[in-house]
């Protein structure tokens, strides 16, 4: 018994020995999420009123996730033709890719008849910025900086940090008027040094929902052009902003028509409701199409050792909406419909605070688009709502307005009318 107590002691330093002496022990604890622990959090509380306005993603009129009828329809049509479940080509599906192009440039673009376009299928959204800002590590000789509108997405950050890239900034949203700082984006974007890369959000700018209007965007396309920068427009809400796929396209295909060679970055999570397919694409705009046949080699070449070729079943999804007559008219359709009932209750969360006595001027709700509202709460009255109405959103006082319902903005104006009065 003795023996057995001894070689216990002896064991303890080699365990706390072998522990020290981990290849992972100067790893420290990473900050959470702060999207997730808005909804772990919401998940803990037991209010039957509780309110979940942190999460990204499309609810109907109940809070439920919405699947959409061409969606079901284009997944019955791939079981039903027992399609196989090979690898994709590197670049993925050439349907989707030839679809995708057509959505974003128009199918009149010059750049997409004349074939002066590449377009390669990436992971949703998120993969396919991360490989155009792997392709411009690699081949934009001109620059590291990449500028970015003050705020944008938090994930923009990272992609282009750890793709190598500098991150500056520009300003773009003006606090006070919840609105575009137009002046100063413009005076910023003027100071911007030659042959950098700027990124610009298509349609429905996240977070904060505030777009420029088209004769904004004439002019920012005119700046751009006369500084010489690259433009990486990223569009993850063609569609699902106004309810009208050209409309949010517009910016894209203006800048392309005045000449200027982007580069640009699709999501199909939003508009096809089809988040966990993980279904996007990545376009390079180039000078011919013998320049775009060359940029397609080396996009090739940075993807297979990222992941070798991306996933099958949403881009068989998305090109078979997109390229089914009946489907796709029943697409645009079911896109609308989702755009108006976020945009129906920012103006019933507008009516109702009214309603609720807020003297408070609430325009900017009904002004910004898509899904994410920045409403100008300050973080002590985002603290209120979370402690004292179970509705939670992030610290900067941004909604989700696709979290909103008919059934439950009249609680979501009264609690936002008690803590702002």
């Amino acid at each position: 018994m003795a023996l057995l107590h001894t070689r216990r002691l002896l064991a303890a330093p080699r365990l706390a020995s072998a522990r020290a002496s981990s290849w992972w022990s100067h790893v420290e604890m990473g900050p959470p999420d702060p999207i997730l622990g808005v909804t772990e959090a919401f998940k803990r509380d037991t209010n039957s009123k509780k309110m979940n306005l942190g999460v990204g993603a499309y609810r109907d009129d109940n809070g439920k996730p919405y699947v959409l009828n061409c969606v079901r329809k284009a997944e019955a049509m791939i079981a039903s033709n027992k399609m196989d479940k090979e690898y994709l080509p590197i670049a993925g599906l050439a349907d989707f890719t030839r679809a995708s192009a057509e959505l974003a440039l128009g199918e009149n673009s010059e750049a997409f008849k004349s074939g002066r376009y590449v377009t390669v299928q990436g992971i949703s959204g998120t993969g396919s910025l991360r490989i155009g800002a792997n392709f411009l590590q690699r081949f934009f000789k001109s620059s590291r900086d990449v500028y970015l509108p003050k705020p944008s997405w938090g994930n923009h950050t990272p992609i282009f940090r750890d793709a190598g890239l500098q991150l500056q900034a520009y300003r773009y949203y003006d606090p006070k008027t919840c609105s575009l700082d137009f002046s100063g984006a413009m005076d910023d974007i003027s100071k911007i040094p030659e042959k950098s890369i700027i990124l610009l959000h298509a349609c429905a700018h996240n977070p904060t929902g505030v777009d420029p209007r088209q004769e904004q965007w004439k002019e920012i396309a005119a700046l751009v052009k006369k500084r010489n920068l690259l433009v990486y427009f990223d569009m993850a809400y063609q569609g699902f902003a106004s309810g009208d796929i050209n409309r949010d396209a517009w910016a894209v295909r203006y800048f392309i028509e005045q000449g200027i060679n982007l580069v640009l970055s699709q999501s199909y999570a939003k508009n096809m409701g089809l988040y966990g397919e993980r279904a996007g694409a990545f376009t390079v705009i180039c000078s011919d199409a013998e320049e775009a046949k060359r940029v397609e080699s080396q996009l090739k070449i940075l993807i297979r050792p990222m992941y070798s070729n991306p996933p099958l079943n949403g881009a068989r999804i998305a090109s078979i909406i997109l390229n089914t007559p009946d489907l796709r008219k029943e697409w645009l359709m079911e896109v609308k419909g989702m755009a108006d009932r976020i945009i129906s209750m920012r103006t019933q969360l507008v009516s109702n605070l009214k309603k609720e006595g807020s003297s408070h001027n609430w325009q900017h709700i009904t002004d910004q688009i898509g899904m994410f509202c920045f409403t100008g709460l300050k973080p002590e009255q985002v603290e209120r709502l979370i402690k004292e109405f179970s509705i939670y959103m992030t610290k900067d006082g941004r909604i989700s307005v696709a979290g909103v319902t008919s059934g439950n903005v009249g609680y979501l104006a009264h609690a936002i009318h008690q803590v702002t009065k």
